[in-house]
């Protein structure tokens, strides 16, 4: 069973910058796809985000195109999420998510989808 370990969050300014880390707890253990949910206060986990075979397919939500980068070291199986321009909306936590499925092309993260979940780390943005 792979474990997801997330690292990065923090507390911000609005325009600033973090980057989150996740890696798998076994170095060669490769998931199809990659990627983060976040969720706020009383609202649904929204998936963000996703690196997906073959090769490296992403996906970005509307809410985060353009201003965040996902991307992953393939020697140590872990993701980044690099996220500049921040804005008061994006405080969540975070979570990073691996998946077996085989996605053709990924037009939306459904939670169903994703087998596999980090513990979360926390994102604050300030006004």
């Amino acid at each position: 069973q792979v474990q997801l370990v997330e690292s990065g969050g923090g507390s911000v300014q609005a325009g600033g910058s973090l980057r989150l880390s996740c890696t798998a707890s076994e170095a060669d253990d490769r998931r199809a796809c990659m990627g983060w949910f976040r969720q706020a206060p009383g609202k649904e986990r929204e998936g963000i985000a996703a690196l997906y075979d073959p090769g490296s397919n992403t996906y970005y939500a509307r809410s985060v195109e353009g201003r965040f980068t996902i991307s992953r070291d393939n020697a140590t199986n872990t993701i980044y999420l690099q996220m500049n321009s921040l804005k008061p909306e994006d405080s969540a936590i975070y979570y990073c998510v691996a998946s077996d499925v085989l996605f053709r092309r990924l037009v939306y993260m459904n939670p169903a989808d994703f087998g596999y979940w980090g513990q979360g780390t926390q994102v604050t943005v300030s006004s």
